[in-house]
């Protein structure tokens, strides 16, 4: 909540038209005979015309996720894989075990990766101004 919160703070500091979904908010990526339904521990959804009664139709421009310690390679795999191919601009892997978080973001046609840790201050890509210092975060 901490973290959905921050974000919502910044777009409204900003006035901006991003919108942040926490978990349960379900995202539908499904494209032709291939249903790929998912619901992010956090969406932040820019464009409104995504939005129905359903949740979200279409991919978020940011999604972040907190790594489950059960099946882990269900967000470093699976979802990473799904995100970037229904282009998804910014995808964060938070892990509160080994306080890692891992910042894939859409550069071109491709993700690019950057690792940080809680000490770390993480920009946020989709953005020009913003940056989250996870120390400040009560977690």
């Amino acid at each position: 909540m901490e973290l959905s919160a921050t974000i919502r703070d910044y777009i409204r500091s900003k006035k901006g038209i991003c919108r942040v979904y926490p978990a349960p908010f379900a995202v539908n990526l499904s494209s032709g005979n291939e249903k790929n339904i998912v619901e992010p521990d956090i969406s932040v959804v820019c464009d409104s015309n995504k939005l129905n009664d359903q949740g979200c139709s279409g991919a978020p421009d940011w999604v972040i996720e907190i790594v489950c310690p059960g099946n882990p390679s269900h967000d470093f795999i699976y979802k990473l894989n799904l995100y970037s191919k229904s282009g998804v601009r910014e995808y964060w892997i938070v892990n509160p075990r080994n306080q890692t978080v891992l910042v894939y973001y859409l550069e071109q046609k491709d993700f690019c990766v950057k690792t940080y840790t809680f000490q770390d201050r993480i920009k946020a890509n989709i953005y020009n101004d913003f940056w989250i210092d996870f120390q400040d975060l009560d977690l």
